[in-house]
């Protein structure tokens, strides 16, 4: 049975004093729906929302089917052509691991980044062939003056972004869809590897607040500000994240990633699990759940053979001790001996 979820995304703001006037369009998890009110988390707080002045949906973390909406509900892109909050349409699901394409943009969308949407009203909204490229359509007879002219300024805005953009996306998407015979392109496991990667990438940079330190629930009611550390073992393949109090020194929390023993260990991977643990996260079963790498590359660190446990992969042979030509591993990856065992490439990545 797939996980059930309900979201409160916020239309508007009938009164100026309600705290989330500045928060139109965005989705809070809902906690408890009062009749004329939804309850909602909010960090640090649960707050009231008046139920006019909301939309309330209904989700499920499952793989979708084509034709379906999903709702962002964790949007990782940073090109903008869509974001937290938005409602797409399934066009194809592209992977096992629920990559998918949708309707709205050529982009591509992961697993991490959405959940399907079950709730009748959002289903009637698609079977009356509606289409919108925000979360839901506002209700005009319900707003103010001031509202409807702020209102129409973000259209007039979102069409001359659109139509400065259209053109280039649609015709990438035509060239990618006319290069597989009408198909969506198939991810390959190392691509989609190097997807989970980036990924990781991201998500250890905006957790960590990206280098300017984060604010930490202590346990006691009060707050630390703390730089994120991390402890790399490359033999023993773990990785710890260490949250420490900037003016304390402090260790509030610690997580600890491991890679098994028939895994490819990836420094950035193991990051992004480690950090997620200390701060008492979900980890996204694709961190778990990588496919192994399949190509090499230079940077890589292989098992070449028991004389050879640990070599690091190199542009060409007669480097030295320790290293090995990407060319040769190349040709013996995939006999059952020869095999990827880190792919961090942390120094050519530099």
């Amino acid at each position: 049975m797939a996980e059930t979820k309900k979201y409160v995304w916020i239309k508007k703001a009938k009164y100026e004093s309600s705290w989330y006037v500045n928060k139109i369009g965005e989705l809070f998890e809902l906690t408890e729906d009062t009749g004329a009110f939804y309850d909602v988390s909010v960090p640090g707080s649960v707050r009231l929302v008046n139920v006019e002045d909301a939309e309330l949906i209904v989700t499920e973390n499952r793989r979708p089917k084509v034709g379906e909406r999903v709702l962002i509900t964790y949007g990782i892109t940073s090109s903008g052509d869509y974001k937290t909050g938005d409602i797409c349409t399934v066009r194809s699901v592209v992977d096992i691991y629920g990559t998918i394409t949708v309707k709205e943009h050529s982009n591509y969308v992961i697993a991490r980044e959405y959940e399907v949407i079950i709730n009748n009203e959002v289903e009637n909204e698609e079977a009356d062939g509606m289409e919108k490229s925000y979360a839901f359509k506002p209700n005009l007879n319900a707003m103010g003056y001031d509202e409807l002219i702020a209102h129409g300024e973000d259209v007039m805005r979102a069409i001359r972004l659109r139509a400065y953009g259209e053109g280039y996306r649609q015709g990438k998407f035509d060239a990618e869809m006319d290069s597989t015979h009408g198909q969506a392109p198939v991810v390959s496991a190392q691509a989609r590897r190097d997807e989970i990667v980036e990924q990781a990438k991201t998500d250890v940079e905006k957790l960590s607040n990206y280098g300017d330190g984060m604010r930490y629930e202590t346990g006691t009611g009060s707050f630390a500000t703390c730089n994120v550390e991390f402890v790399v073992n490359r033999d023993k393949r773990t990785v710890v994240a260490l949250l420490k109090g900037i003016r304390t020194g402090n260790v509030y929390a610690r997580g600890i990633a491991k890679a098994a023993s028939d895994d490819c260990f990836n420094v950035h991977i193991g990051k992004a699990i480690a950090l997620r643990r200390a701060l008492d996260l979900t980890v996204p079963d694709e961190y778990l759940n990588a496919p192994l790498p399949t190509e090499v590359r230079v940077g890589d660190v292989v098992y070449y053979s028991r004389m050879h446990p640990r070599l690091t992969v190199s542009e060409g042979i007669g480097k030295g001790e320790g290293f090995v030509s990407v060319q040769l591993v190349s040709e013996y990856l995939g006999d059952g001996l020869t095999k990827i065992i880190d792919d961090s490439r942390e120094e050519v990545c530099k």
